[in-house]
């Protein structure tokens, strides 16, 4: 019997989107066509968590090339409340709407020729299923905790850690 995740309830979704908000920069983790796992920092777009994620990028570029050889990939952030870890599969997108309605001044230095630019481009992450450690605790709690575990030798109660179905 295997430990399937259930699906993720309006609370988990919630407390996902939550975690995404607050990083920001996610790194992204593609296989290439030799098998070989990168991981790359890219900032995630504005847009609100609804099982799919967005970034920019340049097409070509290597990612692009990992992607179309595995779509599979998987996304992670670090927040300062949590981790979260996406796994999904990914498409590159080339959709002018899209861009304009993703664009912001803050991808702008990424793209000295601006979002007409035909290199521009969009990771699309579908996302499959996800783990999250969240704590919604001060940091010198957490801390505190964990210093308690090691004199007790119990594992310390830092937050909440789930597996979802997305």
């Amino acid at each position: 019997m295997t430990d399937q995740p259930e699906t993720a309830s309006d609370d988990e979704l919630k407390t996902i989107a939550e975690l995404i908000k607050a990083s920001k920069v996610a790194l992204l983790t593609t296989q290439t066509s030799d098998g070989d796992l990168h991981s790359r920092p890219l900032a995630t777009q504005e847009a609100e968590f609804d099982g799919d994620l967005w970034f920019f990028t340049q097409d070509p570029s290597p990612k692009i090339s990992d992607i179309r050889a595995h779509s599979n990939v998987n996304v992670s952030y670090d927040t300062g409340k949590g981790y979260l870890s996406i796994a999904g599969t990914a498409e590159v997108v080339h959709d002018r709407e899209k861009v304009d309605e993703l664009w912001s001044p803050t991808v702008e230095p990424w793209f000295p020729a601006g979002k007409d630019d035909p290199n521009v481009a969009l990771i699309l992450v579908h996302a499959d299923s996800a783990e999250y450690w969240a704590t919604l605790e001060p940091g010198i709690v957490t801390a505190f905790k964990l210093a308690r575990s090691v004199v007790t030798r119990r594992p310390p109660d830092v937050g909440e850690n789930r597996s979802v179905e997305l």
